[in-house]
């Protein structure tokens, strides 16, 4: 609108004509006195209005003068080819022809070619186009449509930041990405590491395969490896697909179980559909070969300050609270000076035999004496069965031993147990690489070439070539630390194989590699309601403490319940955190 209404100015006031030729084959020749600062490019246009043929009339001509060869004019060519342009040529031809001709002139307009210009020494106009559109379309990926239904092109489309980033630094030129160089290189030396960490096969220990389609994979872990709870990890089965990732909330606590990580999937999609068929099939695989990448959460959290902690969860949106449920109970076990809050978990599932999933609420290896020092109340909630179904119609729960791998190893901090130290290491480390690289690269090759005029040397091979040493040093240092590192993590990572050998994992009583268990459960629900939704207000309004910690992870129509209710005014205790799994 700004431009719009400024070219409506220029139009309004009368340019200097300095000459026409006429030329015998009706062809007009105009000359217009211009500024020398006005510049186009050729095959420019402008619009031309003659007051004294139409004032409404303007018709469009290319200029077929240079700006930089005829600075003091501007010039277009008219053929006798229509109405106007016959009334113009008649006005001009004619034996007795005018003195004086107003004009008026819009333009010029000759951008089009500076948009699809690639400046070696200058702003690049197509770089900065091509990194706007990879832009656009990280972001049209992130509509919650796209991303639910269309997780991999969601998850995919994503890694066009690393064209989105080169082609930003074409377009301004490595000098000036300066200020976003900081964030950035932190961001590739983490991702670097991540890399490395995702190349390595990771020890899967056992599975349990419920009867509501519902599998629980643990896995070897260093004791070195914390998280807090509802963090999350990445996982890859080449069996399946070498490029699929997945994200899985992990359900276990690093605190109460030191050498084991779980995470739980659901049977909701073609690759989670594969992994349960895969693993509930009459004869397993005794191995199975996976990547992890993760994890990754929050670096803190604070359950521990409200008196009550209300978890509201539907399907598998339990996963989360699983995990605040055992590090809670790690905290009620050895911090007995530390008031732990009470817990309601509010479950809403579809069938009966999602019940299965609350067996997973305490681990195998705990005591029911120290499980007991934990107040939880369930209130569970089947939305489309009227009645609960009979035992004899429930499978069996199955667990399934893995066989240890030499080439797989625990999970384990990606920089080893000092990783702070390392990472700094490496990101000051390869900083100074970089810049060493870069000084001689501009001493002894850019130098003798541009000589500090910075108009001889073409930027976007500059720009190229520091990217590539800022990935070179990044991938030098990066090496030798995560290398370095694994040493210290090898001799850990043997002897928990040697006691998964041996027996010493005391999660699983029974050493069989292939066994069934009986369908049950430490972690019973108090009640069980069939054929309706829980009434969330009702039971919110109804608790009294001071603070109340009320967490919802599950559809979205839930979490905006609940929000709605959390922030209606109706009480001040509630305190509203959601925990969205969906993506």
């Amino acid at each position: 609108m700004v431009d719009r209404f400024l070219r409506i100015l220029q139009s309004r006031q009368s340019v200097h004509l300095v000459s026409a030729r006429v030329i015998s084959c009706e062809i007009v020749e105009l000359n217009f006195s211009k500024s020398r600062a006005l510049s186009y490019t050729p095959t420019s246009i402008i619009f031309i209005n003659v007051p004294s043929i139409s004032r409404l009339q303007w018709h469009p001509f290319t200029i077929s003068s240079s700006s930089n060869l005829e600075p003091d004019e501007l010039s277009i060519i008219i053929k006798n080819e229509g109405s106007w342009s016959e009334k113009l040529y008649q006005m001009l031809s004619s034996p007795s022809p005018v003195h004086h001709l107003r004009m008026s002139i819009e333009g010029p307009y000759g951008l089009f070619l500076k948009v699809l210009k690639w400046s070696t020494i200058r702003v690049s106009n197509v770089a900065g186009e091509l990194s706007l559109l990879f832009g656009l379309l990280l972001w049209v990926t992130t509509y919650p449509r796209i991303r639910q239904k269309m997780f991999e092109l969601f998850f995919y489309t994503h890694h066009l930041y690393i064209l989105f980033m080169i082609f930003y630094i074409f377009h301004l030129g490595f000098s000036y990405s300066y200020t976003i160089l900081p964030g950035f290189y932190l961001f590739m030396v983490d991702r670097f590491l991540r890399f490395l960490q995702s190349r390595q096969g990771i020890h899967l220990v056992s599975a349990r395969v419920m009867s509501c389609e519902t599998v629980e994979l643990n896995y070897s872990k260093s004791r070195a490896l914390s998280y807090t709870p509802t963090s999350i990890i990445f996982i890859n089965v080449p069996s399946i697909s070498r490029l699929q990732w997945h994200p899985f909330t992990i359900s276990s606590s690093s605190n109460l179980e030191p050498d084991e990580l779980s995470i739980i999937i659901k049977n909701e999609g073609s690759w989670s559909e594969k992994l349960y068929q895969m693993l509930s099939s009459p004869s397993p695989v005794h191995h199975l070969r996976m990547s992890i990448e993760g994890p990754y959460g929050p670096i803190s959290t604070d359950f521990l300050r409200h008196d009550v902690l209300v978890m509201v969860s539907g399907g598998s949106g339990i996963a989360p609270f699983i995990s605040i449920t055992r590090d809670l109970i790690f905290t009620t076990s050895t911090l007995k000076s530390t008031t732990t809050p009470q817990i309601l978990l509010i479950s809403a599932f579809k069938f009966s035999s999602d019940l299965a999933m609350l067996d997973l609420l305490f681990p195998h290896s705990k005591t029911p004496s120290e499980l007991l020092n934990l107040e939880l109340h369930i209130e569970a909630y089947i939305t489309r069965e009227k009645q609960p179904i009979s035992e004899n119609e429930q499978k069996p729960l199955r667990t399934i031993r893995f066989k240890p791998n030499p080439s797989d190893a625990p999970l384990s901090p990606t920089l080893g147990p000092n990783g702070w130290l390392w990472l700094g290491a490496i990101v000051s480390s390869s900083f100074i690489v970089f810049l060493l690289f870069m000084g001689i690269l501009t001493r002894f090759y850019i130098y003798p070439i541009d000589h500090n005029t910075n108009r001889v040397y073409s930027h976007t091979s500059q720009a190229m070539l520091n990217m590539l040493l800022v990935c070179i040093a990044i991938a030098m240092t990066g090496c030798v630390g995560f290398v370095w590192s694994k040493k210290q993590i090898a001799m850990e990572a043997t002897k928990q194989v040697q006691d998964m050998e041996g027996g010493k994992l005391t999660r699983f009583s029974d050493d069989r590699e292939l066994e069934s268990l009986p369908h049950q459960s430490i972690g019973k629900p108090n009640n069980v309601h069939y054929g309706g939704r829980p009434d969330l207000k009702r039971i919110l309004l109804e608790r009294k403490e001071s603070s109340v910690g009320v967490l919802v992870c599950g559809p979205k129509n839930m979490r905006h319940e609940v929000a709605a209710i959390c922030s209606s005014g109706l009480a001040h205790n509630l305190h509203f955190e959601s925990i969205s799994f969906s993506w």
